[in-house]
Parts: structure tokens; C-alpha cells; sequence
């Protein structure tokens, strides 16, 4: 393993975080040179942290999809699947549609273009609902056939498309809502 001197740590952390701010302003598309420039870096220190804007998509999203993860991971035992499932799906419909960027990375994740495509964040998510999936699927409260890929990208359609509305988090929770009434049937 291989340590990183003193300034290449603060390079690394001041290029993230002025990414994140970029990635929240301008979402996935932000520039690489601007984000470069407001750090006081050259773009080859940026690309040497990070050689592709997909690496560093998901360094920007990687806390909170870890977040994501453990509270799926956290909840896969919880003794009414069906409630674990719509609960986690709601928490990953707040998030997405918080996070400007993150919603247009997961579209990417199945393109053939490295530069864009987070396919990590996208199948972490996808494998994190996984379990809560199964086990709502085993106790019959999910239809036959959705997948957590289906899932995921239900969520983020819907991030889409409220995006520019006037409370987008209220509109994507409120067509979340209508969309699992045909996912995940009451019962």
C-alpha cells in the first residue's frame, strides 16, 4: 500500500470537495477543469486522483451510497420485509433526488462511455436491495419479476423527472408512492 504525502491528501480532499459543490450546481456534467481551477490544481492532478469522471462521480456519491448500503444491509432482517423494502426505496428517493447528479449518473451506468458510467454506485445499490427484495418477494408482497435493478432504476426515472419542480423531493416520494402501488402490491 502506498502512502500519499501531506499534499497530495489535501489536493485529493480540496478536489472533492469542490466537486461535490460542482456536481450539486451543475450535476453529473460539471466541468473537470472548472473543478480543477476553484481547487488551485492543475487538471492533471485532478486526473491523477481520479482518471475518469466516472471515479469521480462515485467518490462524490460513495459516502452516502455506502450510507445506503448499510441501511439495507442493516434492515435485511427486519421482520416485515415488505416495510424494510418500501422503507429503504424511500430513503434512496430522498437522497437521490437531494443529490443533483446522482439520478443522471445511474442512467449512465449501463452506456458504453468509462467517462460517464458510475455502473459502482449503481450496483451497490442494486445489491444492497437485493436481500430486502427477496424476502419481501418470499412473503408475497412483491410482483413476480421486479428485479432491485427494476427497482433502482425506477427510482431514479422518477428523480428525473421531477428534478426541476418546485419541491422535487415531495413530487418524486408522491410518484414513488403511485408507482409501488403496482410494484408491491398491498397486502
Amino acid at each position: 500500500m502506498t502512502v500519499q504525502r501531506a499534499d497530495a491528501r489535501r489536493n485529493y480532499a480540496r478536489i472533492l470537495a469542490v466537486a461535490e459543490e460542482e456536481v450539486a450546481a451543475r450535476g453529473a456534467d460539471a466541468s473537470l477543469e472548472n473543478i480543477a481551477r476553484t481547487a488551485g490544481v492543475g487538471s492533471a492532478t485532478v486526473r491523477r486522483h481520479f482518471p475518469s469522471r466516472q471515479a469521480l462521480l462515485e467518490a462524490v456519491f460513495s459516502e452516502r451510497i455506502d450510507a445506503l448500503v448499510a441501511r439495507a444491509t442493516a434492515s435485511a432482517g427486519a421482520p416485515d420485509a415488505r416495510a424494510a423494502l418500501l422503507e429503504w426505496l424511500d430513503a434512496l428517493t430522498a437522497y437521490a433526488s437531494s443529490a443533483r447528479g446522482l439520478a443522471e449518473a445511474l442512467t449512465l451506468a449501463g452506456t458504453d462511455d468509462p467517462d460517464h458510467a458510475p455502473a459502482c454506485c449503481s450496483a451497490k445499490l442494486a445489491g444492497a436491495a437485493d436481500p430486502l427484495l427477496q424476502r419481501a418477494a418470499q412473503a408475497g408482497a412483491v410482483a413476480p419479476g421486479v428485479t432491485a435493478a427494476d427497482l433502482v432504476t425506477l427510482v431514479t426515472g422518477i428523480v428525473l423527472a421531477t428534478e426541476h419542480h418546485q419541491d422535487p423531493a415531495t413530487e418524486a416520494n408522491r410518484l414513488l408512492g403511485l408507482t409501488l402501488r403496482g410494484v408491491v402490491p398491498q397486502g
